[in-house]
């Protein structure tokens, strides 16, 4: 579902790495939340360094900054980067 769902929203070629990256966070932070984000706005418009930097962003539940979605959102902060 998260597959279909990247696929279906971003519009430009993205690298292995990059799809890779966008499929964990759409996996785990739901495709709607992608499809609101400025993640995929500024993805979409090829601005990949600043897209990056909007994972960091998704590291709250509730409100509270947890360290385990800290930590996911840097892995795939540094897994987009990489394909860039």
């Amino acid at each position: 579902k998260a597959f279909v769902s990247v696929k279906r929203l971003v519009k430009i070629p993205l690298s292995a790495e990059q799809l890779a990256a966008l499929l964990d966070f759409a996996f785990n932070c739901g495709a709607g939340n992608l499809q609101i984000s400025t993640l995929l706005r500024l993805v979409n418009r090829g601005d990949f360094v600043a897209a990056a930097e909007e994972f960091k962003k998704w590291n709250k539940a509730g409100g509270i900054v947890y360290r385990g979605l800290t930590r996911r959102r840097l892995a795939e902060y540094k897994l987009f980067l990489s394909g860039s």
